[in-house]
């Protein structure tokens, strides 16, 4: 599981097992957003990640996304968990592509939003910022 803060308070992540909820309230997490669909392989299902967080105390929020389809309600529901989950905030899907591209869509709603720093923290990350610019018509 490889980390990467974007906001003080939030972070994504690569793939994340149930197993692993441990380790994120160890590090300070308090809420978990997942972005994998159920159908996906290597995933075991929304139940046993809930089940896993709810034993370590966490907060669960479930937005499952297909990579590259980002439906404006499900990009909405991710802003709001953002704005009204406990923090730190830990984001992740298989790659940490898709929750990356969540963040920058909610982000990017806010007017105050600077775009060339969304962008930056992205990079710094480790993701590709172009395909955020593409996203938000930048």
């Amino acid at each position: 599981m490889k980390i990467h803060f974007l906001e003080p308070e939030f972070a994504v992540a690569d793939a994340v097992y149930p197993a692993d909820m441990r380790e994120v309230k160890e590090q300070g997490f308090r809420t978990v957003i997942c972005n994998r669909r159920e159908s996906e392989e290597d995933y075991e299902g929304e139940r046993a990640y809930a089940e896993a967080a709810e034993a370590h105390g966490l907060e669960w929020v479930s937005i499952p996304v297909a990579s590259g389809e980002y439906p404006q309600r499900d990009i909405e529901a991710f802003g709001k968990a953002l704005d009204t989950s406990a923090s730190p905030i830990l984001a992740f899907c298989r790659t940490g592509r898709r929750a990356v591209h969540m963040w920058a869509q909610s982000r990017a709603m806010s007017p105050q939003c600077n775009i060339p720093d969304l962008l930056t923290a992205a990079h710094e990350a480790g993701h590709d910022p172009q395909p955020i610019k593409d996203l938000l018509g930048q």
